[in-house]
């Protein structure tokens, strides 16, 4: 197999599938273990006594947009930024469209009272982010594709300006200061939206790594990625705490 070939294919890098394994499995367990029962009142499905631990599980989808980080940049070396593109539309959005497709069916038709939807609401998913189109999520874990899908978008504007994956480095610099610039003084949420002001250091240290990966080993690599790392535990317990109020703040310790 040629060399551009196994590039083309970053997830047949070792250990990425175990990765992401262990974080459907977080995912997963957060969902039934915490979020469920807390939040949307769904003891049916629920395992509290797995709440105390369930409740981190939520970090699966930045583990997500870590490995992203990583991917993306492995895969968008060799592409322009078209093919990169219509690589990324052509891998997500068919499987998106069927699966939306599919959980919108399941729920006209087995939804029952605890489930709605519409046919228009349907319409705007198409679209994928449909809060913009004024409807809700089909699923509602589709708000992370969304982030992907900004994140996809810089690169391929960065790759048309021939910053990317060159200036890796610069990047993230001027991102991680829109990010606290953003989080210490206006906290706009079009920023946040924009420049994914919430996940930032996730992919930041997804797309380092793949500069570890690639052979960089100097002292700006492990500065940056010091920094990066920090970012990413700041806006985790930025997360866990925000999720303290979606849930009524109620206590998820162990009883």
């Amino acid at each position: 197999m040629s060399e551009a070939t196994d590039r083309s294919d970053p997830s047949r890098v070792p250990g990425l599938d175990l990765l992401r394994l262990v974080a459907v499995a977080a995912v997963v367990l957060y969902h039934y273990g915490f979020w469920g029962p807390a939040s949307n009142g769904v003891p049916q499905v629920a395992l509290p006594y797995l709440a105390s631990y369930a409740q981190y599980g939520f970090l699966g989808v930045p583990i997500f947009f870590t490995i992203s980080g990583f991917v993306i940049a492995y895969s968008a070396e060799v592409r322009t930024p078209v093919g990169f593109a219509i690589a990324r539309f052509s891998r997500i959005y068919p499987t998106f469209l069927f699966c939306m497709t599919l959980t919108f069916a399941t729920i006209l038709l087995l939804g029952g009272t605890n489930f709605e939807v519409s046919f228009a609401q349907w319409a705007a998913n198409l679209f994928v982010a449909a809060p913009a189109l004024g409807q809700s999520y089909v699923d509602t874990s589709y708000w992370s594709l969304v982030i992907e899908i900004v994140f996809y978008a810089w690169v391929a504007a960065f790759l048309a300006l021939g910053l990317f994956p060159r200036r890796i480095d610069a990047i993230i610099l001027v991102w991680l200061c829109i990010t606290f610039t953003n989080e210490l003084t206006i906290d706009a949420p079009i920023f946040e939206k924009l420049f994914i002001a919430d996940d930032s250091g996730f992919f930041a240290v997804g797309l380092l790594i793949y500069e570890y990966y690639r052979g960089c080993r100097d002292l700006k690599l492990y500065s940056i990625l010091a920094l990066s790392v920090g970012t990413s535990v700041f806006q985790a317990i930025h997360k866990l705490e925000h999720l303290g109020v979606h849930t009524a703040g109620r206590s998820t310790r162990a009883s």
